[in-house]
């Protein structure tokens, strides 16, 4: 459905420190650059990091989360670790599983060093 996602940071080289960490830990390469920005692939879609181009502050979505996908609750528990090593702060609940709507998944939050919204999630199959 989506192409890519974009956000904005307000320190560069701390936020590709810690996507480059956390998306290591689920497969993902480390961000390539492009004058102001990052960009992370993967074979469905591109995550980027950047400084606003219009010169103003990067603000943070209010409800905004953005979530990437794991194959293990390991791989989940990895992603979660790597980005409480690098600025990321925990948020919602610990780690763990959910029971929901959509079935079972196993869940970890937490905000971005500019205080995004990030979740990844892996949905056993």
């Amino acid at each position: 459905m989506f192409s890519h996602v974009m956000v904005g940071v307000k320190d560069l080289e701390a936020s590709r420190k810690f996507y480059d960490a956390v998306l290591g830990t689920v497969g993902i390469a480390a961000g390539v650059a492009n004058n102001q920005r990052y960009f992370y692939r993967s074979p469905t879609g591109s995550f980027g990091i950047t400084t606003p181009i219009n010169g103003e502050a990067a603000t943070v979505g209010n409800g905004t989360t953005y979530g990437f996908k794991a194959i293990s609750t390991e791989q989940a528990e990895a992603f979660h670790a790597a980005g409480l090593a690098h600025g990321g702060v925990t948020c919602e609940n610990p780690p763990g599983w959910r029971e929901g709507p959509s079935g079972k998944l196993f869940l970890a939050y937490l905000r971005d060093p500019d205080g995004h919204k990030i979740c990844v999630v892996h949905r056993p199959g």
